[in-house]
């Protein structure tokens, strides 16, 4: 309800908000609380910096401050030697920055989008994020000791085999998020049973390849181009929502990085002087 509230604050649903809010009521189910969310979802249009989740998780802090955030995260999304490997990248392109321009607005910008592009939710991170306590207290503070939820999940496996509806999994799938969450290792690696859908693959992909641009942008890094290296640095933002969505973002990432990184090496090439 929260994505239809700012799907109509943008003008995409041709009917009121008065009727979307009746439609709630004459479905009955939680209508006060799905009316809440819907609101909530206008709002986050309206303001999406603020409301952001991931952007206000890091609004305001230094570098130092959102490396100490995300390395947390990444150690719990998947290990120490992710989330080291992963400062020490940062770390580079923080002291190479710091070399050419004394600033870390690049570095920080690599920060939030490498994280973002490692951290993917996929079927263990999924899993993790439902045994968050914090979810339980949430559900609790919304509707009240003893309130009942079900997961909703459309697993991109079970996609490809032809399901073509979510399946609803009650308190019983706990012990079974509980083993995925512990199978989080075999993430990207020849034994893990998900990693071989073609969105898993872009997912691996897109990481290696984000490196990769940052490594060139490093390499060719002047105070005249720096403006350009970080706006290249913070493309991995347009890529959003899940399977054949996230697919087509990233097709267009694609373009936009392309045409970005011709200009990026334009500017880096030596000027011949007659």
């Amino acid at each position: 309800m929260i994505l239809v509230g700012a799907a109509y604050q943008a003008g995409a649903l041709p009917v009121s908000a008065e009727a979307i809010e009746h439609a709630i009521r004459l479905n009955g189910v939680a209508a006060d609380a799905n009316i809440r969310a819907f609101r909530a979802g206008r709002t986050v249009h309206e303001t999406p910096t603020a409301s952001a989740e991931e952007d206000a998780s890091t609004a305001g802090r230094d570098l130092a401050e959102v490396l100490a955030l995300r390395v947390r995260e990444l150690t719990a999304f998947q290990d120490r030697a992710c989330a080291a490997d992963y400062a020490t990248f940062v770390e580079r392109v923080r002291a190479r920055e710091a070399a050419v321009t004394g600033g870390e607005i690049l570095a920080r910008t690599v920060a939030e989008n490498l994280y973002k592009l490692t951290a993917y939710k996929d079927e263990y991170e999924v899993a993790r994020l439902s045994l968050d306590p914090a979810l339980d207290a949430a559900v609790r503070a919304q509707f009240g000791d003893g309130a009942r939820y079900q997961y909703r999940l459309h697993p991109p496996v079970l996609r490809a085999l032809g399901l073509k509806h979510k399946i609803s999994l009650g308190p019983w799938a706990r012990p079974a998020f509980t083993a995925l969450v512990a199978m989080r290792r075999l993430r990207g690696t020849a034994l893990d049973p998900f990693g071989r859908t073609e969105v898993r693959r872009a997912e691996r992909a897109l990481i290696a390849e984000y490196r990769e641009v940052v490594d060139t942008l490093l390499a060719g890094l002047t105070e005249g181009n720096h403006d350009l290296a970080v706006q290249i640095a913070a493309l991995p933002d347009q890529i959003r929502g899940y399977e054949d969505i996230k697919l087509a973002t990233v097709r267009t990432y694609h373009e936009n990085l392309a045409e970005l990184r011709t200009e990026f090496s334009a500017s880096s090439a030596p000027t011949l002087v007659p």
